[in-house]
């Protein structure tokens, strides 16, 4: 795409030093831990995760809780992961916490939404790191009874633990989930994986890519400069953390992933690379959900609100 800055289109400044400055100015907003109005959905509060590294949660939960018996049921936990290709956003970003209210409300469930490092001042693994650290910090709620955060001890059920992922949050969701089979997670069990758009890549140029190339909201420079400001230093697409076909030191863990749902559209640039990711998990024996739509862009459920309403369906359906 002769003449295209893919620094311009993301809004992103690079510094000498290797950092880059987030020119584009999203209005953030601030956790609601108390309940304001009777018509209020959710209410939400921040807890630190780990002050050496900055890292912190943002917890929701809904204000109108279901019952049996007069007894308040037990909601599904869901650790959620953001976009933003590794690179942007925050869990304060206003879509991003508006998606995580929308989330708890209509599953429901208690959301853990993970401010995880971002790249290129931390790369990966560091965002894999931060997640590992915070389904380890859901168990050390689960492990504490009745002094671990409240909301998780009284609402959640630590048998019912989702990692949900969007895009690169979607990719962090399956290297997590390998991570985490490393550490013994009792008493909280994760009981299924839900990765939305994952973006996955590869020095080879699929289909999709190359048609296309040109989208006007993440054209494929984009997705190459998130890669290259994401990845480890003198690594390429072909790095196991971008292309899930790759040999990884994790191969005989996939088998045991257990249950996922994945969801994409078949205008995104990464759509051919997500169905051959879909295809590797089922050789591996992985129970899959594959939910694919013809239509569709690269994070179109953000913005219409039919496509919104579905993907929502399909997460009810997978609980």
């Amino acid at each position: 795409m002769p003449g295209f800055d893919a620094y311009d289109h993301l809004h992103i400044a690079l510094n000498p030093d290797g950092t880059v400055d987030r020119l584009l100015k999203i209005p953030s907003v601030p956790a609601t831990p108390d309940v304001l109005s009777p018509d209020q959905p959710t209410v939400s509060k921040d807890v630190t995760l780990d002050a050496g590294k900055k890292t912190s949660l943002r917890i929701f939960r809904p204000t109108k809780l279901p019952s049996n018996d007069s007894t308040v049921a037990k909601l599904p936990i869901f650790i959620y992961f953001h976009g933003g290709g590794f690179v942007d956003f925050r869990v304060d970003t206003a879509m991003i916490h508006e998606n995580c209210n929308k989330l708890t409300e209509e599953v429901p469930a208690v959301l853990v939404s993970v401010d995880y490092r971002l790249a290129p001042e931390h790369r990966l693994p560091a965002q894999y790191e931060d997640a590992v650290d915070a389904i380890l910090w859901v168990k050390k709620q689960a492990e504490l009874e009745g002094e671990g955060d409240e909301w998780l001890r009284d609402y959640g059920d630590f048998s019912r633990c989702i990692l949900y992922g969007v895009s690169n949050g979607a990719n962090m969701v399956y290297h997590a989930a390998l991570r985490a089979m490393y550490h013994n997670l009792e008493p909280m069990k994760i009981s299924g994986l839900i990765m939305n758009q994952p973006m996955f890549s590869g020095n080879k140029r699929t289909r999709s890519e190359l048609k296309f190339a040109t989208d006007p909201f993440l054209p494929l420079p984009a997705i190459d400069l998130y890669w290259s400001l994401s990845l480890p230093p003198d690594t390429d697409r072909d790095h196991r953390f971008s292309n899930p076909m790759a040999d990884t030191p994790h191969k005989d863990k996939i088998k045991s992933l257990g249950r996922c749902l994945v969801i994409g559209f078949g205008g995104d640039p990464m759509v051919d690379k997500q169905q051959a990711f879909v295809q590797m998990l089922v050789l591996e024996g992985v129970p899959v959900e594959a939910r694919f739509d013809d239509v569709g862009f690269h994070g179109i459920d953000l913005i219409d609100a039919r496509r919104a309403a579905a993907l929502m369906t399909f997460i009810k359906e997978f609980i």
